[in-house]
């Protein structure tokens, strides 16, 4: 196991003046004592608590897994850190015991037996698709794609050599090293070792581990999976790593580095006929210094200045110059007679709500937990997350109003070869982030069709009355009794129905898919002491740039296709998804 523990150790006292502070704060009061062991005792049931549930994979998946499987592992860990995340956030003194969530999810993960891919293997790994994104180290361990934690080189011994001669079998090029990666099909990787660090000088670098390892693959012309990573575009002090696909080490020499001293470098050269992934991130990288670059664009923004970041509409599949025309709201509007309004009043915060303040009506109203952790990432599914509101004196840029100040993400509107316009992003999507908002003008029910409509009616509506399929993504809190302490069974007052027919935002644009990769949450806040209902869509994974964003539209009832029938508005669906129903409303 490469985690061992990652409880922090108290630093050690330098001189007399740091022991005399360690003595003060050590004589305090009995009652602080037993506050500091009851929150003790309160992190070690919630932890508990989590840790508190059954892996679901056999043996024989932890060493070989699938797409599903994957998939599965991967929803789990990042649920399990969001919820470390939020009950570190919410701590006034940040315990030892969350610190690094990531790194305690996957130490949680491992102890249980949640992963896959296991067994070391050269080439693909089953499950894992070149352009998948990771965000954490943890997650390339978990599926094991990279099983090194903290080394840009893994290796395994070939079974046929009967020296046990190592060789490579993937790295991360990630900024760490002098690495050359301007070339999508090519990568000068550098070797490891050798840097500088707090107590040592720069040194050469030595024909050892992974180094020795990446010189036998290049005599042996074994494939190396490439892992990339880059900067986080919207969390700066993060970042996020694409996996590339296979390569092959051509070539390898000995140069002097910034430092002076000695290096390895290897020459590493794409295998042919891969999906591009590297290379698109490329391209978006020159979109974002020159919009007019993008081949097929019609317009550099689709929202006319409605939204902070542009969104662009992009058609290279036929000669159609935009989607019919509508009006660009970047929020829903209700008519004065809609009914679902309830009287509601803001917080007390001054400056910021912050999480674990037991005295903020809006937490309060979100049961005692911050709905979002402190990146802006949603912690849980809610039945009703409450956001702060216009009658709340906190700052607008409060962690509690993360759908009033819009997306963060720059879209595109685009046309797609077989189902009209759809949208997409040109970042990396983390699991947890707010989308949008379904923007539009609330309607007390659909219209019915009438002799001769083409069917466009219902093309442009969103219906919480609908029956949407049932899914599981937050943490898991399952006992013995698989009792879940947050349920994911919306609360909402009364139906909601929105046409974006008209006018609306990019959520009109969202496509249907059988395996949707993002879901929609029910947000209240207040606007002139009443409180208004949206619906926000939120990342249900994570989402490589340029992949479609869909949702599921789930199945009408009887009362809003007018009747049993449920023929009545039924279309093809083109998702093209393993689990696809075929068709959808």
């Amino acid at each position: 196991m490469p985690i061992r523990s990652f409880r922090a150790e108290p630093p050690p006292a330098s001189n007399g003046e740091n022991v005399q502070r360690s003595n003060k704060r050590k004589s305090v009061g009995p009652s602080s004592v037993k506050k500091k062991v009851k929150r003790s005792n309160d992190s070690e049931l919630a932890l508990a608590a989590l840790t508190n549930f059954k892996p679901g994979i056999s043996a024989a998946e932890k060493d070989d897994g699938n797409r599903e499987l994957v998939e599965n592992v991967l929803m789990r860990f990042e649920a399990l850190r969001r919820k470390l995340s939020q009950m570190e956030d919410a701590k006034e003194s940040h315990s030892d015991i969350f610190k690094r969530a990531n790194l305690k999810a996957g130490n949680i993960m491992f102890t249980k037996g949640v992963r896959t891919n296991g067994k070391k293997r050269i080439g693909a790994v089953p499950g894992v698709e070149i352009g998948d994104i990771f965000f954490f180290r943890m997650e390339l361990i978990l599926i094991g794609l990279h099983s090194q934690s903290m080394a840009g080189i893994d290796f395994m011994p070939m079974k046929a050599d009967i020296e046990g001669e190592r060789v490579a079998i993937s790295i991360v090029s990630s900024g760490g090293y002098e690495d050359n990666a301007e070339d999508p099909d090519v990568l000068v990787y550098t070797g490891q070792g050798g840097n500088a660090s707090a107590d040592k000088e720069a040194s050469d670098q030595k024909l050892v581990r992974g180094n020795i390892a990446l010189e036998r693959s290049l005599h042996r012309a074994n494939e190396v999976r490439v892992i990339r990573g880059f900067k986080d575009a919207t969390h700066q002090t993060s970042k996020v790593y694409v996996y590339d696909g296979l390569y092959k080490v051509q070539e390898s020499w000995m140069e002097k580095g910034k430092t002076g001293c000695n290096m390895f470098k290897y020459k590493l050269v794409r295998l042919p006929g891969q999906t591009g992934a590297f290379s698109t991130w490329k391209s978006i990288r020159k979109w974002k210094e020159d919009p007019s670059s993008r081949d097929g664009l019609i317009l550099p923004d689709l929202t006319s200045g409605a939204e902070s970041i542009p969104v662009s509409l992009v058609n290279e599949v036929d000669d159609e110059k935009g989607p019919a025309y509508f009006t660009y709201v970047s929020t829903v509007k209700y008519p004065k007679s809609f009914k679902l309004v309830q009287p509601s009043y803001g917080c007390n915060c001054r400056d910021a709500c912050q999480a674990g303040n037991s005295n903020c009506s809006c937490i309060q109203k979100n049961g005692g937990d911050f709905p979002y952790i402190t990146t802006g990432i949603l912690a849980c599914r809610m039945p009703m997350i409450f956001e702060c509101g216009s009658s709340c004196p906190c700052f607008r840029n409060c962690k509690n109003r993360v759908l009033q100040t819009g997306f963060k993400v720059h879209f595109e509107v685009f046309k797609t070869r077989d189902k009209g316009w759809g949208l997409r992003s040109w970042d990396p999507i983390r699991a947890g982030t707010f989308i949008c908002e379904y923007a539009g003008e609330v309607i007390e029910k659909i219209k019915e069709k009438a002799d001769g409509d083409d069917g466009e009616n219902n093309d442009y509506v969103f219906n919480t009355n609908r029956v949407y399929e049932s899914f599981k993504w937050n943490h898991e809190t399952e006992s013995a009794e698989e009792r879940s302490d947050t349920s994911e069974k919306f609360d909402i007052p009364s139906p909601l129905i929105i046409s974006s027919k008209n006018s609306g935002n990019i959520a009109r644009f969202m496509n249907h898919s059988c395996s949707p990769n993002v879901f929609w949450q029910p947000i209240m806040y207040e606007h002139n002491n009443e409180a208004f209902l949206h619906i926000a869509f939120f990342a249900k994974k994570h989402i490589p740039p340029m992949t479609e964003l869909t949702y599921d539209y789930g199945i009408p009832r009887s009362d809003e296709t007018g009747s049993n029938n449920m023929e009545h508005g039924k279309k093809k669906c083109l998702c093209g998804s393993p689990k696809c129903r075929g068709y959808f409303y």
